[in-house]
């Protein structure tokens, strides 16, 4: 499967892989007594090629996710089903369009909300890949196309199971076993504790490892401006840079569209040309309408407001009554999705909070605002994140007293 969050083109909306593994996949197969192992859970220095084909061969069972048609995915999906006739599971999100070529393939779907995933729809995902699972490991009848059509195919060996991951690990020297997951941990550590230094040299490790990963590369240009070494101004020069790699200028993807849009309002911040102004206010406006993400939403409004306060006559009444505009459908968007439940992802919860908080400031709600706020920040997974809310909404009073009427 794909892991960190990626975007489904055919669909234009953002799913959270990670969450997929963690709330369904691992704990569905740990329940039904196997281990769950995914390719950033491989020690291996270097190229992770050889364990990986070495594991689609002698691992019991396989399941593969393929939501957002993952092109890895769907090709180690083919190399198991050349290896090994049966126990292979396949899975994607209910609204996931198949090429032709896997179309006569058991997919079986499961409910993804785009950003989180619904408490009951995981558990019933996760009863039901479990009930697979078993089936398969019982009656291991073939689900292999190849092997269907090729009955004379006789299945190759290699050594199953822990014998299999013994040859992954012994393939490192000693001293050198790095991991994706040690390093995505470590990445984790750093930024609960606002160091953004550590997170950035943790995810410079990862994509090398992991060249062209968005996620990885997005998280990195977040951390590289955050870290403002070794000044504010050439971080963001930096983090712009980095981000330059996932086109940010013709990309779908909200993600990476956000995180340029947070560059270039720094970069206004910091030295007000015109030109990081519009781009800011272009990125987040195309970001806010591709899919209604309430984060580029907000954000959008913000920086409407920016340039209103530096404009006179219409222009600053367009852009002021524009924002408000704006800020009334992101309160939409967030209150749909608390009341569809965001309980496993405690740092998306704490931003849908965040993100409706600024929008009803904005719009003159400052009773509700602030019965929100205590609870964002009661709740808050890091700590330097309420004081982000706090910096952020003090420079919207700010601009708003700016405002036209």
């Amino acid at each position: 499967m794909g892991f960190g969050t990626k975007t489904d083109f055919q669909q234009q909306k953002t799913y959270d892989l990670d969450k997929s593994y963690r709330i369904i996949i691992k704990k569905a197969v740990e329940e039904s007594g196997l281990e769950c192992i995914r390719a950033d859970d491989v020690v291996h220095a270097g190229i992770i090629d050889k364990p990986m084909y070495e594991l689609l061969l002698g691992a019991d069972v396989v399941v593969a996710d393929l939501s957002t048609s993952n092109a890895n995915a769907i090709y180690e999906l083919g190399v198991r089903h050349a290896l090994r006739p049966h126990t292979t599971i396949v899975i994607a999100e209910k609204n996931f369009k198949f090429p032709f070529d896997i179309g006569h393939l058991l997919i079986r779907p499961y409910t993804h909300l785009g950003e989180g995933i619904d408490a009951e729809e995981a558990e019933a995902a996760r009863e039901a890949l479990k009930k697979a699972l078993k089936e398969l490991t019982e009656k291991k009848e073939v689900d292999s196309p190849v092997y269907t059509f090729l009955q004379t195919l006789r299945e190759p060996t290699l050594g199953a199971g822990k014998e299999v991951q013994s040859i992954a690990a012994a393939a490192a020297p000693a001293g050198e076993e790095e991991t994706v997951s040690l390093l995505m941990k470590m990445c984790r550590q750093a930024r609960a504790a606002s160091n953004w230094a550590g997170a950035k040299m943790a995810l410079e490790q990862l994509r090398i490892k992991l060249p062209g990963e968005p996620f990885i590369v997005q998280q990195l240009a977040l951390a590289t401006y955050k870290g403002k070494s070794p000044d504010a101004r050439t971080a963001l020069q930096e983090a712009r840079t980095i981000l330059e790699e996932l086109q940010p200028r013709s990309t779908n993807d909200p993600e990476t569209i956000g995180i340029w849009g947070a560059i270039h309002k720094r970069l206004w911040e910091l030295d007000r040309r015109p030109e990081d102004l519009e781009e800011s206010i272009r990125a987040y406006c195309k970001g806010f309408n591709l899919k209604d993400d309430y984060y580029n939403g907000c954000n959008y409004a913000y920086m409407l407001n920016v340039r209103a306060s530096i404009s006179t006559g219409a222009d600053a009444i367009a852009d002021s009554v524009w924002a408000t505009r704006v800020r009334r459908r992101v309160i939409e968007l967030c209150e749909e999705r608390l009341a569809a439940g965001v309980k496993d992802d405690p740092e998306q919860l704490f931003w849908l909070r965040a993100t409706l908080i600024e929008a009803l400031t904005g719009i003159g709600e400052s009773a509700r605002a602030e019965a929100e706020k205590a609870l964002a920040i009661k709740e808050a997974p890091e700590p330097w994140m309420p004081g982000s809310l706090q910096e952020q909404l003090e420079k919207l009073e700010k601009l708003l007293a700016k405002t036209p009427v």
